[in-house]
């Protein structure tokens, strides 16, 4: 019994703290109006799945090494180019790397710590809810960015919400150090994160592509290659 209870954890991961809320709503619009009409309670059964999949927090294995950056998100690589930063987040105005990771509403929306670093800073921008796909969600969306201190370089993290997300979530503080892959906030309910690297970094990624956040490795800011990483679960 306890391995086949084991079995059906792993299968289905839990549900992050933020959502057992929305959780216990659709759970309760589903009793009550269920109750009046069989066919409504079916479609609210399924709102209720979708919800509480919606907010799946997996453990995921995350690779260590020093000058490591890995994806803060899942989703799809919608943009790798150079571009200028976010003026809010104070970093030098010339062009960065950026590396932007469109979500859709059926991807994990946890968001982790891209690099093992501080974060210096943290900067809400209020704005649009254009198509987080457009390359102009980047300046004109409301967003959260922050600023992550790493011995290698500083680099810029940004939560951009989107056409049907409304609420950026922050689980960290100014100041506060954390190990890459830690969990640090997510956007309800979908959207996309950019990553802003330093000059000269060599994306390790291609637009189109897949990413799990604190699994796929977006860049190495080291010079002549690191050591194999290490994992860690989180």
């Amino acid at each position: 019994m306890d391995s086949l209870w084991a079995t059906i954890t792993k299968a289905f991961p839990p549900v992050n703290r933020e959502g057992w809320p929305f959780v216990a709503i659709a759970l309760i619009l589903t009793l009550v109006l269920g109750a009046f009409w069989q066919p409504l309670f079916w479609i609210l059964l399924g709102l209720t799945i979708w919800v509480a999949a919606f907010f799946r927090d997996p453990v995921r294995v995350t690779p260590e090494a020093e000058g490591l950056v890995v994806a803060p998100a899942d989703g799809r690589v919608s943009h790798v180019g150079e571009v200028l930063p976010p003026p809010e987040l104070g970093l030098p105005a010339e062009p960065m790397l950026r590396v932007s990771i469109f979500m859709n509403v059926f991807n994990v929306h946890v968001n982790r710590m891209p690099i093992t670093g501080e974060i210096e800073k943290i900067a809400y921008t209020p704005g649009k809810f254009l198509n987080a796909e457009l390359d102009k969600a980047s300046e004109f969306n409301e967003r959260n960015g922050f600023v992550i201190r790493h011995s290698l370089g500083t680099i810029g993290c940004v939560q951009i919400a989107g056409l049907v997300a409304r609420r950026i979530v922050t689980w960290t503080t100014e100041g506060s150090h954390h190990t890459v892959g830690t969990r640090i906030g997510m956007i309800r309910f979908g959207s996309r994160l950019d990553v802003y690297l330093p000059v000269g970094t060599v994306a390790k990624v291609a637009l189109g592509q897949t990413t799990i956040a604190g699994e796929t490795i977006l860049a190495d800011l080291t010079t002549g290659g690191a050591a194999a990483p290490v994992y860690h679960a989180a």
